[in-house]
């Protein structure tokens, strides 16, 4: 008896292997809401804000109303703008492992991160029996507050910054390492195995990168002679820092991204949150909004990280016809785009990998780059 042919089934039709037709709208879409949204930007400046002088002037004759309208303002930005840069990683993701991303809530996935912050906030907060509730609790403020404070200090553009510090880079130094002490908090308290390896990783991690990094960015405070992020927005007007002194500041940029990534626990240096080894890292145990905060500082200070750069060597706001304000968002959304692709591309090192890259090369490679940025300004003044 004979069996019957087999029969292959029809192919079929994934998202995209589309038409061109198709294709084509949805680039044209895209293009036509990039275009809307740069001409309302473009349009709130011409406004007429006179009429709120008034008003801003009372704000600013008193202290405790400016800071508490200051502290809002950064902690809606930082807030918003999270929603859409997780949006923009996952969506980043699947275009490139050939695949849709989040599809379903809203128009192409656009309403899938708040879906989730909803979902975050209806989940039930657990902490373990054995757990230090005390650090177990403040852990994730501990993670997220020195983001935030870092914002504070951002120029966006010359008038769009909160605090413009004179020693706004070591501020930001300052600030940024205590970050570790919130990890290792977590780790700590929470009394799982994993997590104190993904806290005590993530603490090393940290403080020892957080050395070249400050070399760095001392290169360039040295070529600038200040340390006000806005004074060095300023100086770059005649041309940015990676071209106008490129043999010095393409390698500090070069290493301020690597450690940049390292300090944000981002692939290839995501050890504190290893899930093929440490099941998550730092926060296996959280849950709900505690969890929450910890997915916002990250992707909070992947913003900051990308801005800082902006800042230091590619002229911050300062571009021709459009507002200043989005000359900033469109390179720092450039840079953050950089930090997704080389973390969808790039496997994870070893520990041993990581660490050793940092002291055996790094630390000298900025050291050298330091030096030979006074050379260049002793070169340049002479």
């Amino acid at each position: 008896m004979s069996l019957p042919p087999l029969r292959r089934p029809a192919p079929t039709r994934t998202g995209f292997e589309c038409d061109p037709a198709f294709v084509a709208g949805q680039f044209a879409a895209g293009v036509a809401v990039l275009v809307a949204a740069i001409a309302v930007a473009s349009a709130l400046p011409r406004l007429p804000w006179g009429l709120v002088d008034p008003l801003l002037v009372l704000i600013g004759s008193h202290p405790v109303i400016n800071a508490l309208i200051k502290a809002l303002t950064v902690t809606v930005f930082v807030t918003v703008h999270v929603i859409f840069l997780i949006w923009l990683e996952r969506k980043f993701a699947g275009w490139m492992q050939a695949r849709l991303g989040p599809m379903h809530v809203g128009w192409k996935g656009a309403l899938q991160t708040i879906a989730d912050a909803v979902k975050l906030l209806m989940k039930e907060d657990i902490i373990p029996t054995r757990a230090d509730r005390i650090l177990f609790i403040a852990a994730p403020f501990l993670t997220f507050m020195p983001t935030l404070l870092t914002f504070m200090v951002l120029p966006f553009s010359e008038k769009w910054v909160a605090y413009d510090f004179p020693l706004g880079i070591l501020f930001v130094l300052a600030v940024t390492t205590n970050i570790s002490l919130g990890t290792l908090a977590a780790g700590w308290g929470a009394n799982n195995k994993y997590s104190l390896l993904g806290g005590a990783r993530a603490c090393a991690q940290v403080l020892s990168y957080e050395i070249p990094m400050a070399v760095a960015m001392l290169s360039v405070v040295t070529l600038e002679g200040t340390m006000s992020l806005t004074e060095i927005v300023k100086h770059q007007q005649h041309g940015w820092n990676i071209i106008a002194h490129a043999p010095v500041m393409i390698p500090a940029f070069l290493i301020f991204m690597v450690c940049g990534l390292a300090e944000l626990n981002r692939t290839p240096f995501d050890l504190p949150e290893a899930e093929s080894e440490l099941v998550s890292g730092f926060h296996t145990e959280y849950s709900g909004m505690r969890f929450a905060f910890f997915y916002l500082g990250e992707f909070a200070a992947n913003f900051f990280t990308a801005g800082l750069a902006v800042t230091l060597f590619f002229g911050g706001w300062l571009g021709p016809w459009l507002p200043a304000p989005i000359w900033f968002g469109i390179k720092t959304i450039a840079v953050v785009t950089l930090f997704m692709w080389i973390k969808w591309t790039v496997p994870r090192l070893r520990v041993d990998q990581m660490m050793g890259f940092c002291w055996k090369f790094l630390v000298p490679a900025s050291v050298v780059v330091f030096c030979a940025t006074a050379v260049w300004v002793m070169v340049a003044g002479s």
